[in-house]
């Protein structure tokens, strides 16, 4: 009986153990509960008792500190024996959506003063705070792009300055891009600029759409590309990476002006055949009410293209 006993906590403990190797842990989730446990604590807490505190296994959670103190989230000191886990000094806890605008005009005025790692930190804390992805580019970084490009149009930086700021920018967007790596197969954008004045915009479009689960194929600036033969390398680029034609195809198009936008409009309307019901264009970008440019959305807000994006694709 005692035997028995014995082998049944046995085989709970090693139940216990393979739930937890076995489980998919959400990073996200992870790092906010980290940084809520070793703020509670000014001495540091052991890598044992985190494991402990937060019920994943040793092996893990190890990767788990050493991925977020590679990223600069947590860091580790030697004292004494012991190996000790603290956070960083510059992380600080966010409440949204009520910080946006404070998060906002600091992203701001830190690009401005071309502080790179504030502004890296701004990001970094958005992100420890559950902050949306999307909402991170919508209501924190787009507002930033054309405050930046006004202060070049009237004068008051200058060129070097600028390419300064929009560095700092396009880093920002790499960072919240870098915390994806799940697409649906079915939902494809192509995603590109018609001047390079769109670019940024443009990437952080991308970077909005990779937050929700989309496939995104960013080609960046195509001003040099647009000529007759455009429409012959569009087809070609949809034969490549759409050619089962399965799920939703969207080409997003960014451009400063109403001859960028025709242009690109133009090109696909070529390209389009009539049995490809799932293949839509987006324009963003300023038109005129002589020039008709057709598309099936035309808006320069993001949420709206975001959003009509995700209803096309839940009307498949």
């Amino acid at each position: 009986m005692r035997k028995s006993f014995f082998i049944v906590i046995r085989l709970y403990t090693i139940g216990i153990w393979y739930f937890h190797m076995t489980r998919g842990y959400n990073e996200t989730d992870v790092k906010f509960r980290l940084i809520k446990l070793l703020r509670s604590s000014k001495t540091g807490i052991s890598g044992v008792k985190i494991s402990q505190k937060l019920g994943i296994n040793r092996v893990t959670m190890s990767k788990y500190l050493n991925k977020f103190a590679a990223e600069g989230t947590i860091t580790q000191e030697n004292i004494g024996n012991l190996n000790l886990w603290f956070v960083d000094e510059d992380i600080e806890e966010l409440t949204f959506p009520d910080d946006y605008f404070i998060v906002q005009e600091k992203f701001l005025s830190n690009v401005i003063d071309c502080m790179e790692k504030p502004v890296y930190n701004i990001i970094k804390n958005c992100i420890n705070s559950k902050a949306k992805m999307d909402k991170i580019i919508t209501e924190i970084i787009l507002p930033t792009i054309p405050q930046i490009q006004k202060l070049f149009d009237d004068g008051k930086i200058g060129k070097s300055e600028q390419q300064i700021m929009t560095g700092i920018i396009a880093n920002s967007i790499q960072m919240i891009t870098h915390n994806f790596n799940h697409s649906k197969s079915e939902k494809n954008i192509i995603i590109l600029s018609a001047d390079p004045e769109s670019l940024l915009v443009s990437e952080a479009a991308g970077a909005a759409f990779r937050s929700q689960n989309w496939n995104v194929f960013s080609i960046g600036d195509m001003s040099s590309s647009i000529d007759v033969l455009f429409d012959l390398e569009l087809r070609k680029l949809l034969s490549k990476i759409w050619k089962l034609k399965k799920g939703l195809m969207i080409i997003l198009i960014f451009s400063q002006s109403e001859e960028g936008l025709k242009f690109f409009s133009d090109s696909f309307y070529s390209v389009k055949e009539k049995s490809e019901n799932n293949l839509f264009i987006v324009l963003s970008g300023k038109t005129g009410k002589k020039v008709k440019i057709k598309a099936d959305l035309s808006t320069s807000k993001l949420e709206d293209m975001l959003q009509w994006s995700n209803t096309k694709y839940e009307n498949l």
